[in-house]
């Protein structure tokens, strides 16, 4: 069996399937280092314009002075009363939440890369009930100048900033989260009279700008936010699903709600806390990228060796079924016509799109392979079958990129198809006399005298 021709050939073909893995993987690393050449750009969009933004508030941050007594040492042994201070900041949250917000997606180009930034009106109404402020300012503190605080992820995303209004009242803001010295954002001072009402509400609007996600914070009692987007790849990837949305190819439209039923955000406020408001759940919406040129390449070439597979195969099939010979080499430079339509795939999408440059590559290597084939194959009509039967494998590819969910079975639909044609073809193929009939042994002839002398 080991010196059969048909084991041989098998066993070169498989060398040759090897050697195409070569350039396959250096195919690879190109895609790679184009698609960060490409993440590269929305690094600098980020450090150019701004990041990832995370709205929190608007609550109303209190600084309170604590007074407490404590006993200190003296020098004779006895202990002294001595009363200090300590400042804290306090939040009060809001009963209520409301947000309204729209997103405009703008793209820019630096080189041939693209990356995206987005620019957001957002309207917040607050109401806050003084109620909850007996568990912030009781006996044996002293209350400071309340002020609003909004905190941003990126605050070189601020744009315009409208004035707030608390109470029917007109009040500025002011650049900076106060006293909150870890966080970016405005604040807006207010008078301590203000918290004495019985009801407090605030409006405010201003203009955000970002790259990456969007998220807030659903800081209120009960929140609500209802987002309108012209970005038709939207991803809610946040800590909360929006309840509605509706996604169409000209944007979306998205409403999430919570409470502190849910999210408990009212614990996460207590005083000196250490947290970071960034690890705080938040409804969130992304402007996600759907699958690039670079991502649909890389998995293009994952099947690149399913398509020469089959495409030697069938050059097998064909050499077992005539009288035709094809060279190793032959094959090789086939299944390197294969490997640079990925190329010329990669090269043509960045500049005319993923889909217009799977045609011209098809084409291209149809091209190729027909003229090539034509003088292997000794003839236009099995050339243009095999060019025909390319074309037909390149479809195949193209529907199992874009049926991500189907891919398993489209696959297996193709392979079971080409094990089948090749059963059916080759059913009554003599394996033993493929590549050359075994030599007839010669019998040597019996005279009659033999014959009688054998009977």
């Amino acid at each position: 069996m080991l010196k059969s021709p048909v084991f041989i050939k098998i066993i070169t073909l498989m060398g040759c399937i090897l050697l195409l893995l070569v350039p396959l993987m250096m195919l690879h690393n190109v895609i790679t280092e184009r698609a960060n050449y490409r993440d590269d750009v929305e690094a600098t969009l980020r450090q150019s314009t701004s990041g990832p933004q995370k709205v929190v508030g608007p609550l109303i941050a209190i600084p309170v002075t604590e007074l407490y007594t404590v006993l200190r040492p003296r020098d004779d042994g006895t202990r002294e009363e001595v009363q200090e201070k300590r400042i804290a900041l306090h939040y009060w949250l809001p009963e209520s939440l409301m947000v309204k917000g729209n997103q405009d997606v703008e793209s820019r180009k630096i080189g041939i890369y693209e990356g995206n930034v987005w620019h957001g009106d957002l309207s917040l109404k607050a109401e806050f009930d003084p109620a909850r402020l007996k568990d912030i300012i009781n006996a044996g503190t002293i209350a400071g100048e309340p002020f609003i605080v909004l905190s941003v992820g990126d605050a070189r995303g601020i744009g315009r900033v409208d004035p707030a209004n608390v109470n029917g009242e007109v009040f500025n803001a002011e650049p900076g989260p106060g006293m909150l010295i870890e966080e970016q954002g405005i604040h807006i001072p207010l008078p301590s009279r203000v918290i004495d009402e019985k009801r407090l509400s605030v409006e405010l609007s201003l203009n955000l700008s970002g790259t990456g996600p969007l998220a807030l914070v659903p800081v209120g009692r009960n929140s609500e936010m209802s987002l309108i987007g012209n970005w038709p790849h939207p991803g809610f990837t946040g800590d909360y699903l929006p309840a509605k949305r509706e996604i169409t190819p000209s944007g979306f439209q998205a409403q999430w709600q919570s409470s502190w039923f849910a999210n408990n955000l009212d614990s996460r406020f207590l005083r000196d806390a250490d947290d970071s408001w960034k690890s705080l759940p938040a409804f969130s919406v992304n402007i996600a990228t759907p699958s690039d040129q670079y991502q649909l390449t890389d998995r293009a070439t994952k099947y690149a060796i399913l398509l020469i597979g089959l495409t030697f195969m069938a050059f097998f099939v064909f050499e077992t079924l005539t009288t035709l010979r094809m060279h190793p080499v032959q094959y090789l430079l086939v299944g390197l016509s294969l490997v640079m339509f990925y190329l010329i795939l990669l090269a043509l999408s960045e500049h005319i799109g993923f889909t217009a440059a799977w045609i011209c590559a098809s084409l291209a290597g149809a091209m190729l392979n027909a003229f090539y084939l034509h003088a292997v194959l000794k003839g236009w009509r099995n050339s243009l079958l095999f060019t025909g039967a390319l074309l037909a494998l390149d479809g195949v590819m193209w529907q199992l990129l874009r049926s991500e969910e189907n891919a398993l079975l489209l696959g297996s639909g193709v392979l079971f198809i080409a094990l089948s044609a090749i059963m059916l073809l080759t059913k009554n193929v003599d394996w033993h006399s493929v590549y050359g009939r075994r030599k007839k042994v010669m019998q040597p002839e019996i005279t009659d005298d033999q014959l009688r002398l054998w009977k």
